[in-house]
Parts: structure tokens; C-alpha cells; sequence
């Protein structure tokens, strides 16, 4: 697929002037820190900058440099990105800040190829942090970007197809400005942001309206194009506080290779389908969790609660149970203090519940 870029130079001009007038003031652009611009990226890629900023702001505190990464435990990092999701994007932050020590003597490397090698770095991240922090000409295409060209040029390609990646990425690439690199990048993706929205655009205050094909054929919202929607599934999920003398709780570290793994949760029975209390309490993995544990109280138990990811919509139900014995509870599970919850880094769903509970 050829498309014409004849007013490459002109569209690179006007996004400049554009975003100069209009870019938001975010701390990540007041550097060329790579370190800074690599995690101000990286809690982006899944979160709108208003969510992101207060989580940026803090991580940073605690982690200013690759060093502090580098050296804290991956339970800290995880109890600091708490809220954000998608906590495999903290972990790679974690692995890729060691990477950087060990291989790179600390120093953030400078060469496009070194940074992508780097552990949860992809084409966009790579190019976004050699061309904010070093002006090098390496274009960015992120969704933004994908919206703002599909429009411009009235591009049939879907975007989330290997066809769509190629043809997308050649030509945010031959419109990129070598000389300013850097400031291109940024004024697309905020057009695509400020701008360029997804829903009713304005059109008419656009610095391209008079050369977006999709505005002049009037078909602005018909773009981007997609091949289809990922299919979901539902999952069901049963947490058990289990409290013993008014003190003490157990929870467990997630370490399959599932959602949040790293994270902490209290003992889960998950079941097939939704599941009431009397059921739940005849099943034999009910029965084993509880083992030696003399009378049972459940205390309450919580409306369903419904957390949607981006492939699979959780219903989970809270159980506040308290038992006589502790039987094999700590055989099984990390046994603490229910006052030191609240340091473990745990999934949003289970914090929100806690914070219910005025804990």
C-alpha cells in the first residue's frame, strides 16, 4: 500500500507550531532525563495522563534514578505501582532497571537497538525515549497516532493487524522531521490526545483540517479502521478473609503465570460459574482451606463485585470469616497481622474492598 505524503514537511511544520501554542505542561517534557521520560512512557501505555501524573509523581520520589530501581525488592515496586494494573509493566520496569546496572554500568543506554533489547521495551517505548530524550529520528505510533494518521490519510488498513503495524509505522516515519524529532513526536500523539479524540472531534480548530482526507470526505468517525473485537470471558472469583482473635489474617502471593501475578490476595477459591455461599461451602477446596479450623463464622460476605480487564470481566465476592483454630492456614498461606495489610501490594479490586472495610 503506497500513500501519498506529498505535504510531509508541511504536516510536520504545523503539528510543531501546533503543539508549541498548545502542549500541556507534564513534568516528563521539562527533561531529557531518559530515565524519567522511560517511566513516564511506560505508566502511559494503559493509563490516561490524569489517572497517571499523582502515580508518576510518586514513583519517582521513591525511585528517582535506575539505581534505586534497580536495588529496591519487587514487592515495593509493586505496593508503589498499586492501581495502575497491569503490573507485568512493573515488573518489566523492575528486570529492565537491573539490566541497565548490570549490563550498561547504570547508565541508560543511548542506542536505539540497546534500548529496545531492554525488558518490556517495544518499538513505541524505544523510539518515544531516543527521540524526547536525544532529538534522534526514530517516529512514534501509538494509539494516538494510529487515530491521527488513519484520519489524515484516510487509511482502510486495521490498525491491530501485522499489515496495519507496517503500513502505520512507514508512514509516521516518512513524515517525521529528522531536524526535530523529538518535538514531532510529541506534537502528534498530543493532537491525537487534545484534539484528534476518538468521540466528535472538532474538526474546524484542527491545524490539518485542510489536509485530513477523512474530514474533507466527512467521514471522520469511520476511522481507525479494526478487524474486530478480542473476545472476554468471565471469571469467578471467591476471597476468603479469614481472621483469627480479631488480629491476625493469612494471604498468598500470586505466581502463576496469570493476572497480577507478584501481587498479594487473600486465599481464593475461583469457580466456572457464579457460586452462592451455601454451594461454596460444600465444596471439597472450601473444605481443605479450612481444615482444623474448628468453628466457622462468616462474618459477611459482599455484593458482587465487578472488575473488567481488558480480555476478561472478574465478578469477585469478599468472605469475612472468622474461625476457632488456626489449623493448617499457615501451612498453607503467609500468615500476618491484619494491621499490616495494608503494606503488602495487593490487587486495586482487594484494595478498594479494604478501604470499604476502614481498614
Amino acid at each position: 500500500m503506497k500513500i501519498e505524503t506529498n505535504n510531509d514537511t508541511y504536516i510536520s511544520n504545523k503539528l510543531i507550531t501546533w503543539y508549541q501554542t498548545n502542549r500541556r505542561e507534564l513534568p516528563w517534557r521539562e527533561t531529557t532525563n531518559p530515565y524519567i521520560i522511560w517511566i513516564s512512557e511506560i505508566i502511559l501505555q494503559q493509563t490516561r495522563v490524569a489517572q497517571g501524573l499523582d502515580y508518576f509523581n510518586r514513583f519517582v520520589a521513591r525511585f528517582p534514578n535506575v539505581q534505586a530501581l534497580a536495588e529496591a525488592s519487587e514487592d515495593e515496586v509493586l505496593k508503589y505501582w498499586q492501581g495502575l494494573g497491569y503490573y507485568s509493566r512493573a515488573r518489566n520496569l523492575h528486570t529492565a532497571a537491573k539490566t541497565i546496572m548490570q549490563q550498561f554500568g547504570g547508565k541508560f543506554p543511548t542506542d536505539y537497538s540497546d534500548v529496545k533489547s531492554l525488558k518490556g521495551i517495544g518499538d513505541y517505548t524505544a523510539a518515544a525515549i531516543v527521540s524526547f530524550a536525544w532529538n534522534k529520528p526514530y517516529a512514534v505510533v501509538d494509539g494516538n497516532v494510529y487515530r491521527v494518521l488513519s484520519r489524515l490519510f484516510a487509511i482502510e488498513t486495521p490498525i491491530d493487524t501485522t499489515q496495519g503495524k507496517k503500513v502505520f509505522a512507514e508512514l509516521a516515519s516518512s513524515l517525521l522531521s529528522h531536524q526535530q524529532a523529538g518535538l514531532h513526536n510529541q506534537a502528534i500523539m498530543e493532537l491525537g490526545a487534545l484534539q484528534c479524540v476518538p468521540q466528535n472531534p472538532d474538526c474546524t480548530i484542527c491545524p490539518l483540517a485542510d489536509v485530513c482526507m477523512a474530514y474533507l470526505q466527512q467521514n471522520v468517525s469511520d476511522y481507525p479502521k479494526k478487524q474486530g473485537k478480542i473476545k472476554t470471558r468471565n471469571r469467578y472469583f471467591h476471597y476468603l478473609y479469614i481472621i483469627y482473635k480479631k488480629q491476625t489474617t493469612w494471604i498468598q502471593k500470586r505466581q502463576d503465570d496469570d493476572i497480577w501475578k507478584g501481587l498479594y490476595q487473600f486465599p481464593l477459591i475461583e469457580t466456572e460459574q457464579p457460586c452462592e455461599w451455601e454451594a461454596l461451602s460444600q465444596m471439597e477446596e472450601w473444605k481443605k482451606v479450612f481444615q482444623g479450623c474448628g468453628k466457622i463464622t462468616v462474618q459477611t460476605i459482599s455484593p458482587v463485585r465487578k472488575h473488567v480487564l481488558s480480555h476478561q470481566t472478574l465478578y469477585a465476592t469478599f468472605y469475612q470469616i472468622e474461625v476457632e483454630n488456626t489449623g493448617d492456614l499457615s501451612s498453607n498461606y503467609q500468615q500476618i497481622a491484619t494491621d499490616e495489610l495494608d503494606s503488602y501490594a495487593v490487587p486495586i479490586l482487594i484494595h478498594k474492598y479494604l478501604i470499604s472495610l476502614d481498614l
